[in-house]
């Protein structure tokens, strides 16, 4: 079992940045894949980008593409999201993901198989 915590939020304008954090403990870091899904109000919980276990490839919403970078750090038991060029439609509740069926090299889309979460953290953009 792995405990999923989400720092980093925060209000910004639109056109700047933040770096979310998810630190995990418990069991072996390595052995999950990471995910961050984010969810606005009045809005489905939607999927933002993924990283295998290996840390070596990433899955991005196309929504996000191009401006948020997902990684990982083993040695100190978590996964970042690096945002950029932040618009007023991505305001919501981020949170953190962890698969433990996973693959070495791959990571999965789907929120339902992730089964730990993190509490989340808002982010909230300004126009």
């Amino acid at each position: 079992q792995v405990q999923l915590v989400e720092s980093g939020g925060g209000l910004v304008q639109a056109g700047g940045s933040l770096r979310l954090s998810c630190a995990a403990s418990g069991r072996t870091f390595s052995y999950y894949a990471m995910a961050w899904f984010r969810q606005a109000p009045g809005k489905e919980r939607e999927f933002v980008a993924a990283i295998s276990r290996s840390g070596s490839n990433t899955y991005y919403a196309d929504s996000v593409k191009g401006r948020f970078t997902i990684s990982r750090d083993n040695a100190k038991n978590t996964v970042y999201l690096q945002m950029n060029s932040l618009k007023s439609e991505d305001t919501a509740v981020y949170c953190c993901a962890a698969d433990p069926r996973s693959g070495y090299y791959t990571a999965s889309r789907n929120e339902h198989v992730y089964d730990y979460w993190g509490q989340g953290t808002q982010v909230t953009v300004s126009s």
